[in-house]
């Protein structure tokens, strides 16, 4: 029997009882699919910071190296800890180390689920640069607290990483319906945007079956919520991608319903996957947080790691569970009955 060995980070807040509900739903649907799951559950989180002074220990990105795919509940605790702490010392870490380079988030409405526009026929894959672009960390700030006080941050753009991340947006459209729209804001930004756009065009002619459109940010914020449905593959660099994806989480129901993944498409380390939304101190201690984006987000999982069949199942649990009114306005339903819902879907 096939056994996937995964390495499972709750993180903070809501994350651990997210991270949770996720677990059952896969070692469930891997009993029914002929697989097993194995896990180690790392304490990384922002209490982990407090006591140690570290997100995660020093050998941590060694730890995870050996693991078939990570999935992570969410970090952050503001009040605790800064975002600029937690975010550089786990997350952004993970995700260059094992140069998860491709950010994929799918944005379509689950049965039953109302979004707040009124076309509700969308599906949209945003693929997000995910290792350079605006988050590079490039630049620093000098003369700090001063009147003359400066701070540079500089984004940078390689051939090679923006080629990566295009290659796989324009695979990812061949799969599909084979639209690609590329974003950028090179009428203002006239050196890495417009070269963003060249390399569009020069990878364009090696998928003459993929219609390309390009857009700028503004204007592609605009059309995800006044024409989605016209939209299939959205590629775009770090910060423009970050974007996006709020506003598709947004248009889908919320960031309950927002999956996501970080992947290596060359499979040289693990993958890591995660819901987009935060660690909601305001309401962890409720018991009402919605898990179907991490439990989506393991379901990805289990599609890269192969299993389709499996992944299959556990989005049909999730459409059957919400077509049913579970889990579809935020706090409606208690975390532990939208679980116990997805489960009985499976059966």
């Amino acid at each position: 029997m096939k056994n996937y060995n995964l390495a499972v980070i709750p993180g903070d807040g809501i994350g651990k009882p997210m991270t949770m509900a996720a677990w059952d739903v896969l070692t469930k649907v891997a009993a029914q699919s002929g697989f097993s799951l194995s896990q180690v559950t790392f304490p990384w989180s922002c209490d982990y910071y407090l006591q140690t002074g570290e997100m995660m220990p020093a050998d941590g990105i060694e730890t995870l190296r050996p693991f078939d795919a990570i999935l992570l509940g969410a970090v952050g605790w503001p009040v605790k800890v800064p975002d600029s702490v937690s975010l550089h010392g786990l997350l952004l870490p993970i995700r260059k180390a094992f140069v998860q380079y491709a950010n994929v988030r799918p944005h379509r409405l689950l049965a039953g689920v109302e979004g707040p526009l009124r076309s509700p026929n969308f599906d949209i894959l945003c693929v997000r640069e995910n290792s350079e672009g605006e988050y590079s960390g490039a630049g620093g700030r000098v003369h700090q607290g001063q009147p003359n006080e400066v701070a540079i941050e500089t984004a940078v753009f390689t051939r090679s990483g923006v080629e990566r991340i295009l290659r796989y947006a324009f695979e990812q459209a061949r799969r599909r319906r084979g639209k690609l729209a590329s974003v950028t804001k090179s009428n203002a930004q006239k050196h890495s945007m417009v070269f963003w756009d060249d390399m569009t065009d020069e990878l364009s002619r090696e998928y003459p079956d993929v219609e390309v459109e390009r857009y700028h940010i503004d204007a592609m914020a605009a059309r995800m919520v006044m024409a989605p449905a016209s939209l299939d593959v959205v590629v775009a660099s770090n910060l423009f991608g970050d974007i996006l994806t709020d506003i598709g989480a947004a248009i889908q129901g919320g960031l309950g319903f927002a999956a996501s993944a970080n992947i290596d498409p060359h499979r040289n380390g693990p993958s890591m996957f995660e819901p987009v939304h935060g660690s909601a101190p305001d309401i962890a201690h409720l018991g009402i947080a919605n898990p179907i984006a991490t439990i989506w987000s393991a379901a990805m999982m289990l599609d890269h790691l192969g299993e389709h069949s499996a992944a299959s199942r556990i989005m049909a649990a999730l459409e059957k569970t919400t077509a049913q009114g579970v889990g579809t306005a935020p706090g409606k339903d208690k975390t532990d009955r939208i679980k116990t819902t997805v489960l009985a879907a499976l059966e």
